[in-house]
């Protein structure tokens, strides 16, 4: 595979935009507004730099070297070449629906179809396409460039050889498939997003601080991170947007919202990208995950 295309230039887009640029692909980005391209052209330059601040094993390599292979665009039309695409448009269907439909007018047959979801039915994605068997679930973890593991989602139609090439194009970037059934949610978001919430159901209910929460967990269960500080780094906006997504698969109330947690998003604290979510952080510290 050598050109890869990105649907979507937000946090997990340019993610993995840059992720991939950084392997050596050829990268098509794709966004509805130059504004939001132009932000994540600086978003990843900025990403690139402060890189080095978080991996002690990153070798630098100029920014304006990655930033060439990549095409920022509002045009799908740059994508009649790709081989591979990655969408990461908003959790709202009526959106990844009309994604869908264009891509599969304008993708050549044999182009892959990656969801990047943490909820949403790949069947139901795929339904939409005329190539069911290669349209595959890739659930990216935020700060993409960080993460070793990829939670990949096999559709009913997803074939072999689709799960075979998205296990060896993750390889190229040395991140490792754990493939799972499909399902809202997963394995990842059904659980984490369960823990997130009642976490905040906990600090909501005044029975400990979030930094008290965050303790817990790291300091008796070995959480590198804990559950807010996992939540404000996904994006509180994002967490909720999930779990309404579970509540309405599932009828369970167990997938309620915390009312705490939908005031914070009205409120736009949306944790690290606005700088400030159940933590408040420095400027710097948001580089890796602002849109």
């Amino acid at each position: 595979m050598k050109v890869i295309g990105v649907i979507g230039a937000g946090v997990m887009g340019t993610g993995v935009a840059h992720n991939f640029a950084l392997a050596g692909y050829d990268v098509v980005l794709v966004d509805i507004s130059e504004e939001i391209l132009t932000k994540a052209k600086a978003q990843i330059a900025n990403n690139i730099r402060f890189q080095g601040l978080y991996n002690k094993d990153f070798t630098a390599e100029k920014p304006e070297a990655i930033l060439n292979r990549i095409s920022f665009t509002a045009d799908y039309g740059l994508l009649k070449n790709a081989d591979y695409v990655i969408e990461n448009v908003p959790e709202k269907w009526e959106i990844k629906k009309e994604v869908y439909i264009t891509l599969d007018s304008v993708c050549p047959e044999h182009c892959i179809f990656s969801v990047n979801t943490s909820c949403i039915s790949i069947t139901k994605v795929a339904a939409l396409t005329n190539r069911p068997t290669k349209v595959i679930g890739a659930h990216y973890m935020n700060p993409v460039i960080m993460k070793p593991v990829v939670e990949v989602i096999k559709g009913f139609h997803t074939s072999e050889e689709t799960i075979e090439a998205t296990i060896n194009l993750l390889a190229t970037l040395n991140k490792e498939a754990i493939i799972v059934n499909d399902l809202p949610g997963f394995v990842s978001n059904r659980i984490s997003h369960l823990m997130m919430n009642e976490a905040a159901f906990v600090v909501q209910d005044q029975i400990a601080e979030p930094k008290d929460v965050d303790d817990i967990f790291k300091k008796c269960f070995g959480h590198k991170m804990g559950p807010l500080e996992t939540a404000d780094l996904i994006g509180l906006d994002t967490v909720v947007h999930s779990l309404d997504i579970l509540y309405d698969s599932y009828q369970d109330p167990k997938f309620r919202v915390c009312p705490l947690l939908r005031k914070m998003v009205e409120a736009g604290t949306h944790g690290r990208k606005t700088g400030q979510g159940f933590y408040s952080y420095p400027i710097y510290e948001q580089s890796l995950v602002k849109s």
